[in-house]
């Protein structure tokens, strides 16, 4: 019901739209504005005094005196209190047509015709019911929506801005800038999304992606908005700000989700002056075959076809509702319906199916030297360089720095040469850096990743061999795909063969294309299409962009992926678990059938009122009894669409990341 009428979600959805785009973190305020809310209250007010002045009036005639012109004034005023609102609602929908609109065209040809046969007790009745059913059909909107309002409230606080002296300010969400560096204490909320640059912490991230377990972060490490800080200090340098944020993401598609339309609504307000024409057309055909002025209002209030305009926006607020609570950013409600239709996978492999970061795979000591003592020394030299492999060993173990070296080199491609203070001579990389100075490596070990070899004094002490680990739920994630009727799959990646081979063997996927370029992605999926698939693309890199864009639904695995890829995605996981993938399927199935219920109940319903009405079933207060029953099935729609807040993925364990 419009904001000066009765037509609801629409043009909820333009004040909130409005609301939402002009709005900080800070400043994300209730869904209705300020001017909504106050005709909202009028209407309300005015519908209660015009009831009260109807209960005046039949008191008065049955309890005082039939013959007083009392209870005639009493109506009448009630029906001029309530007439206001229903013929400024009719006349702007004539300036503005929609399918909306007819709601409050058939309410007031209804409301006239009642003023026409004197019948005041309708002209009251009828508009005071709509405003009723109004207002509690916002109610049930909104209440739909109060996952997001909480998401609204993860930022309503301050955080203290870094200043390059070492001072600190207490500032809130809206003060904050790109480039600014926060100082989030224990027990802090983040308020802007960010890059850690130094401190060791905890992250409580369930309010915003899900994850029941807190998220161990670090250095290097990305934040969002609306997480809590548990132990120790982050300095964090904010990133993005308001609604850039992954959270004013999720609350800015409340405007497209009030704007979501079935097809058959679509339908409708293609048709919307033919349905006009052809009710007013059957209401006079029930007038002049029965002679039932009551009979004839009925039809007029039964065809109100505000079921079916709530059916998608309700459905489609509760989804992305849901899917916020589970870390995924849906771009557009159109997205929903378009995941439930994919029928094939495609989906990169580094950053996606694997971890990204290089973790130690084996250890070949040679003989005398033990795992640990090499796994320690490769720790200490790998702490000396940035290089990602250097970076891997020395995460491979926690030990003190048992030698003081005091001169490091770096050769490119080749690897590090480290003096000992005792004059030890370490030499930690490729071969090829073990020959130069006249060391023989010896064979080879076989293996489909990076390998390090490791000499002291001249001599190898062995090799270190590491790769990129493969997520520990991607194969459990795969499998669930493959059950929900994606049994095609694609693994793509620019990396080597048998790398891709190896992991595709781990997850149960057949089809693999190795050593492809980012052309060859959105090639590789333009195929798909070509062939009468609809993709499901996955992806984290810039490499992946294209591809995303080409499938029917693209998704970009985790908050941290690229800027390209995020902006390209039409989906975005803010945890990168691959299951929320199967979660994201079903609801997106689960959304689809609740639409298609609430439009077949709405439809079916507003039928089987007009049949009624038309025959004169409901009553003497046919009109008023088509109000009732008319709103009863909105209210059930509505009602039916808040079931899918209930939906949980509470199946599956929870898997560590490695």
């Amino acid at each position: 019901m419009s904001a000066t009428g009765f037509s609801s979600a629409p043009d909820v959805g333009r004040g909130l739209g409005h609301h939402t785009r002009q709005a900080t973190a800070s400043e994300f305020g209730s869904l209705m504005s300020r001017a909504e809310r106050w005709g909202l209250g009028t209407r309300l007010v005015l519908a209660m005094v015009a009831c009260w002045l109807l209960v005046i009036a039949l008191a008065w005639k049955y309890l005082v005196s039939s013959n007083s012109a009392v209870p005639d004034l009493a109506a009448t005023g009630a029906a001029l209190l309530v007439a206001a609102p229903v013929l400024s609602a009719a006349i702007a929908s004539l300036r503005h047509p929609s399918l909306h609109g007819l709601t409050d065209q058939l309410v007031a040809v209804a409301m006239l015709a009642s003023w026409a046969t004197g019948d005041l007790l309708t002209a009251a009745l009828l508009p005071i019911v709509m405003i009723v059913g109004h207002v509690l059909e916002e109610r049930s909107l909104l209440g739909s929506q109060e996952a997001i309002r909480a998401l609204e409230r993860l930022v309503d606080t301050t955080t203290l801005r870094l200043h390059p002296d070492g001072t600190t300010e207490t500032v809130t969400a809206s003060q904050l800038a790109v480039g600014d560096r926060l100082e989030v204490r224990a027990g802090d909320r983040v308020l802007a999304d960010g890059l850690i640059l130094s401190g060791q912490s905890s992250l409580d991230m369930a309010s915003l992606t899900g994850e029941s377990v807190p998220v161990e972060v670090g250095p290097g490490e990305h934040v969002l908005a609306g997480t809590i800080n548990l132990s120790g200090v982050l300095t964090v340098e904010v990133t993005r700000t308001g609604e850039e944020t992954a959270l004013g993401q999720v609350i800015a598609l409340m405007e497209v989700a009030e704007e979501a339309k079935p097809p058959l609504t679509r339908l409708l307000e293609r048709y919307a002056g033919r349905y006009m024409a052809l009710i007013m057309t059957i209401s006079a055909a029930v007038w002049f075959a029965s002679g039932s002025t009551s009979a004839m209002l009925a039809v007029l209030v039964a065809s109100c076809p505000c079921a079916v305009v709530l059916a998608a926006p309700a459905a489609s607020i509760a989804a992305i509702a849901v899917a916020a609570r589970h870390g995924i950013l849906i771009k557009g409600t159109a997205f929903l319906e378009h995941l439930a239709d994919v029928t094939s996978l495609v989906i990169d492999k580094t950053g996606t199916l694997t971890t990204g970061r290089l973790a130690l795979s084996r250890v070949l000591p040679r003989p005398g030297i033990s795992d640990e003592q090499l796994l320690a020394l490769s720790a200490s030299l790998g702490a000396l360089s940035s290089h990602p492999v250097s970076r891997a060993l020395a995460r491979s173990m926690d030990v003190p720095q048992p030698f003081d070296f005091v001169d490091v080199q770096e050769e490119h491609g080749l690897g590090l040469r480290a003096v000992a203070s005792d004059g030890t001579v370490f030499l930690m990389g490729r071969p090829a850096l073990l020959e130069e100075e006249g060391i023989a490596p010896g064979p080879v070990p076989e293996h489909d990743g990076p390998m390090v070899c490791l000499s002291r004094d001249g001599a190898l002490l062995g090799w270190l061999l590491l790769s990129d680990s493969l997520r520990p739920e991607a194969e459990q994630a795969m499998r669930e795909l493959r059950e929900l009727g994606l049994t095609r799959q694609i693994l793509l990646t620019g990396d080597r063969r048998a790398v891709a081979q190896r992991i595709g063997a781990d997850v149960g996927i057949d089809l693999v294309e190795a050593e492809v370029l980012p052309t060859d992605k959105m090639a590789c999926v333009q195929r798909e299409v070509a062939h009468g698939q609809r993709p499901l693309v996955v992806g984290d890199g810039i490499n992946d962009a294209l591809a995303l864009r080409a499938g029917a639904v693209g998704i970009a695995m985790g908050a941290d992926s690229t800027d390209v890829a995020l902006s390209s995605a039409d989906l975005v996981m803010m945890q990168s678990d691959l299951r929320r993938l199967g979660t994201t399927i079903r609801l997106s199935r689960r959304c689809r059938r609740t639409i298609q219920v609430n439009v077949g109940m709405g439809v079916g319903w507003t039928a089987i009122l007009i049949v009624c009405a038309a025959f004169n079933l409901l009553g003497a207060q046919g009109a008023v009894m088509a109000a009732v029953l008319h709103n009863a099935s909105t209210l059930a729609g509505l009602a039916n669409a808040g079931r899918l807040l209930r939906f949980d993925e509470t199946r599956l364990p929870n898997i560590r990341k490695a």
